[in-house]
């Protein structure tokens, strides 16, 4: 790990510290956020922090393996980069600089439909390592589209979220003048007069827009665009529309947003390859259960029957390590690279899957576990109950 970096910003909090201070307030509403009162965002970390593992000393000294196989493709360790939308508001160019980190550190870079990149420009970066995910258009042509273009992209893998039927209420956004449309403001433009060397690249670079939807929205007028975000995005995922998926798209398909067992159960009905426990960072739905107090629930429905990833609340290797020994198969991480990139720009999103696969290690060697299936065999309490929702 690159020394000076590690010394400077040890954690994803160190540079969530930095991040706050290098972007406009709005754009870091944007990031930092959920909804409502933000019961859903505090509950994600708070769960993690409840889950206590027991350690064992008195194994030999072990050397931790970070590889994993993942719907049949290597990866150098158990966590990718979730899809996160408008990524070129938290700094210019995101989208291609978190392709290149997933690229050189051998982990998934998933990429959404809602970013400032298309796929056509992140795909050949991320080098076989993309994963597109994908908001569902109400308009049948636009959706087989977008899975055309993934595709011929290079993106080895679809995620469909299902848990966005109507754009959260996201309160701080609003408070900071992040608006869908966006537009500009006496506060908006003070802001970013405050935050120079972001004004200063994204002049350089260009405004952030939903470039990928563009062509859909009928010209590159950001307001049009965001008006067709919030209302062609959102169609009702149910197994008819997702079947017609699974018949276009012959690799990986998987659900994201997926929180109650009956859900999973569903899912695996109806073809998908994996599930992504995800309550969308506490950003939509403020009464959600934390995603990794669904997760036990989840794990003990499907049976070993599908791929289970973990999502929302994950900040740092231990919390990888505490969501595989709970079932998780794989983990992904959306604030913690985003925190990196924009407060490092291009190092930020190498220096995170550097800190996270130092973290995972040295969490796994501090437990004494060489694997991932020993680690699922180590002994766990929380501080809060999960109970599996049986279906009636």
């Amino acid at each position: 790990m690159k020394t000076d970096l590690i010394d400077r910003f040890p954690s994803v909090h160190d540079l969530s510290l930095v991040a706050r201070k290098r972007i406009p307030h709005f754009a870091w509403e944007h990031l930092d956020s959920g909804t409502g009162e933000e019961a859903a965002l505090d509950l994600n970390r708070a769960s993690f922090n409840a889950i206590r593992i027991v350690p064992q000393f008195l194994n030999v000294k072990i050397a931790p393996s970070l590889g994993t196989r993942v719907f049949d493709q290597e990866f150098q360790a158990p966590f990718g980069i979730a899809p996160v939308g408008a990524t070129g508001l938290l700094w210019p160019g995101g989208e291609h600089i978190l392709a290149e980190a997933a690229a050189v550190h051998g982990i998934p870079y998933c990429l959404s439909a809602v970013a400032c990149e298309t796929p056509e420009s992140v795909g050949p970066i991320a080098r076989g390592r993309g994963w597109f995910q994908l908001y569902p258009p109400k308009d049948r042509s636009i959706r087989d589209d977008l899975i055309r273009r993934a595709r011929e992209s290079g993106f080895t893998a679809l995620i469909v979220t299902v848990d966005v039927p109507e754009y959260g209420m996201r309160e701080r956004q609003r408070r900071a003048g992040l608006r869908n449309p966006p537009r500009l403001t006496l506060s908006t433009v003070l802001q970013m007069a405050a935050r120079p060397s972001w004004t200063t690249a994204t002049l350089l670079h260009g405004a952030p827009r939903f470039r990928t939807l563009e062509k859909y929205a009928g010209n590159t007028d950001r307001a049009q665009a965001a008006h067709f975000v919030l209302h062609e995005l959102n169609a009702a995922a149910d197994g008819t529309y997702l079947k017609e998926i699974r018949d276009q798209w012959d690799g990986p398909l998987i659900l994201k947003g997926i929180l109650h067992p009956d859900d999973a159960r569903k899912a695996i009905t109806l073809g998908v390859d994996g599930i992504i426990v995800s309550n969308h960072g506490g950003r939509q739905f403020d009464a959600t259960p934390a995603s990794i107090q669904a997760l036990p629930g989840i794990v003990a429905a499907v049976g070993g029957a599908t791929t289970i990833i973990l999502d929302s609340g994950v900040r740092t290797g231990l919390d990888i390590v505490r969501a595989i020994l709970l079932g998780a198969d794989f983990v992904l991480l959306g604030r913690a690279f985003l925190y990196g990139v924009a407060a490092l720009g291009v190092k930020g999103g190498d220096h995170v899957a550097r800190l996270l696969k130092e973290d995972t290690t040295n969490n796994m060697r501090q437990l004494g576990v060489a694997s991932f299936d020993a680690l699922r065999h180590m002994r766990v309490d929380t501080a809060w109950r999960v109970e599996p929702c049986d279906a009636s």
